[in-house]
Formats: structure tokens, C-alpha cells, sequence
């Protein structure tokens, strides 16, 4: 499991000649890294006289950034062995006609599975930077370059995602599915974005 990996030891597999781990990996790593950095102001907020009024949600947001901390970071094994997945399929045998069908029908399997690891992980991303941006307009003032930080992290990992999921979608032949992976990149994109800009430079003005 890339998890269980030194820092070092993950960082030379990703320089390897190796597609995998690639992209997808590292923007889950982004995420999870980027969630570290919520739970890290709140507990930084979390105790101290001038934050009381906030210090109960301040602990909600704890719980949930150390939940998604956990999801981002089980995305960053499951985008590989999607990805592992799909070239599997690519390395059936293709001599015969029922060979070849049973072939496209894994590939096509594979993708649609690929495709879905980053579409879930740009939701978490979206639900991460909600949370980045309760603790950048209500924790520890003295935490507030990692709050934006932390935003940052989660957004460049949701774009990453999208990345991933739009590489994917040419190969698909269920058009429905295409079509509706599609939409959901657009649509998590803008939300995604239209947050971090609102929010960054209100980060930026207050530094």
C-alpha cells in the first residue's frame, strides 16, 4: 500500500518510470495533506480563552476534517489500483472475436471505475474546503496562512481530479455515464473555485 510508505519511498515511486503511481495518487495526497492542515487549526483553536465562543464548532469541524482526513487518504491506494485495473484489462487477450468482447467489456468496466475515484475525490475536496473555510474565518488568527494553505492543497487536488476523470471519459462508450461524469467535473469545478476565490483573498487582505 502506498499509505504504509516512507515519504521518501513514496515520492521515488512517483519519479519512476512508472505510471502508476501518478497524478490521481498525488492529488489524493494533496487532499489528505490539505485536511490535515483544517484538523491542525482546529486544535490549535480548540482551548484557547479568546476562541470559547467557537470552540464547539471548532470541535465539530475537527471530527469531520479527521473523517475526511481519513476517506482523502484511502483514495490515494484506490486511484492506483483503478488505474493498475484498466491496464489489466488492456493486457487481455484480443485473437478472437469473444476474446475481444470479453476484453472491451473489462476495459470499459475498468475506465468507468477510474472514473469514479475521481469524481470522488473531487466531492471530498468540495466538502474539504468548506470545512478549510470555517477555520480560516473563525480559528486561531495566528493559523491563518495554513487555513489557506490547507484551501489551496484541496483545490489543486480537485483539479487534478478533473483532470483524471476527463482523460478517462474519451474511452467510454456509455454515453449516459459519459455524459453525467462530465456534468458532475463542471459542476464541482465551478463550486470548488467560485469558494476558493471568494475566500483567498479575504485570507490574503487579513495576513
Amino acid at each position: 500500500m502506498l499509505t504504509t510508505k516512507t515519504v521518501n519511498d513514496f515520492l521515488s515511486d512517483v519519479a519512476s518510470s512508472s505510471p502508476a503511481p501518478g497524478g490521481g495518487s498525488v492529488s489524493a495526497l494533496a487532499g489528505s495533506l490539505g485536511a490535515a492542515l483544517t484538523s491542525m487549526v482546529c486544535r490549535l483553536t480548540i482551548g484557547k480563552k479568546k476562541y470559547l465562543d467557537v470552540q464547539a464548532e471548532m470541535e465539530e469541524t475537527l471530527k469531520r476534517s479527521e473523517n475526511l482526513r481519513t476517506q482523502l487518504t484511502s483514495v490515494i491506494d484506490e486511484d492506483t489500483e483503478a488505474f493498475n485495473k484498466v491496464m489489466n484489462a488492456f493486457g487481455l487477450p484480443k485473437e478472437t472475436d469473444e476474446q475481444k468482447s470479453v476484453r472491451n467489456k473489462a476495459i470499459q468496466d475498468a475506465t468507468k471505475a477510474a472514473t469514479l475515484v475521481p469524481l470522488k475525490l473531487m466531492k471530498l475536496c468540495g466538502e474539504g474546503i468548506g470545512l478549510a473555510r470555517t477555520v480560516a474565518e473563525k480559528g486561531n488568527k495566528n493559523s491563518l496562512s495554513d487555513a489557506g494553505v490547507s484551501i489551496l492543497l484541496l483545490q489543486a487536488a480537485a483539479q487534478g481530479a478533473a483532470l483524471n476523470v476527463r482523460i478517462n471519459l474519451p474511452g467510454l462508450e456509455d454515453r449516459a455515464f459519459h455524459d453525467e461524469a462530465y456534468e458532475k467535473v463542471v459542476t464541482l469545478s465551478k463550486k470548488i473555485d467560485s469558494v476558493v476565490a471568494e475566500v483567498m483573498p479575504a485570507i490574503v487582505a487579513k495576513l
